[in-house]
């Protein structure tokens, strides 16, 4: 298996979770690392924090764990996850 860390910020672990549900995967744990598994990948929600930018600016950040059966599987999983994360302002 090869394995990705990556940080989210300002997204809910619940909104997260739900993304690799619609990617294929279903939720095995219900706790820390909460644990979703598909057939050749599966995705680890490890920790989620609140950070301080100002006394008055939080915003959450969530760690998240990929892992797949090859190199392009691991790409092609993270690219459809991000998609699905992506945030336009207006």
């Amino acid at each position: 298996m090869i394995v990705r860390d990556l940080e989210f910020r300002g997204i809910s672990r619940q909104h997260l979770g739900m993304y690799f549900e619609e990617l294929g995967a279903k939720q095995e744990t219900n706790t820390f690392p909460y644990i979703f598994a598909a057939e050749d990948w599966s995705g680890q929600i490890l920790s989620e924090e609140e950070i301080s930018f100002t006394s008055s600016f939080k915003v959450n950040t969530v760690q998240v764990r990929f892992s797949a059966d090859s190199g392009n599987r691991l790409e092609e999983l993270i690219k459809n996850y991000r998609y699905k994360t992506t945030r336009i302002g207006g």
